[in-house]
């Protein structure tokens, strides 16, 4: 099942799925752990490839965009 994703948020609601919440107060960790969960899923052939894509191009940006305004 391919779902329709644009945002982290719709990411969290992917791994809600599974019962895999993750909540650090760091946008940049949380994106780094629903990555390695990510995986996990994919690897283990629950999630597709397209979601699990999409999913990941979704976090690279956010941990881009956070860093960004960090540094700055």
């Amino acid at each position: 099942m391919v779902m329709h994703m644009e945002s982290m948020l719709d990411v969290r609601k992917l791994l809600k799925k599974y019962n895999i919440f993750i909540y650090t107060r760091d946008p940049v960790g949380d994106a780094i752990l629903m990555e390695m969960e990510l995986e996990e899923l994919f690897k283990a052939g629950l999630i597709s490839n397209d979601d699990y894509l999409k999913a990941r191009m979704i976090l690279e940006k956010e941990k881009k965009k956070r860093s960004k305004a960090d540094s700055s």
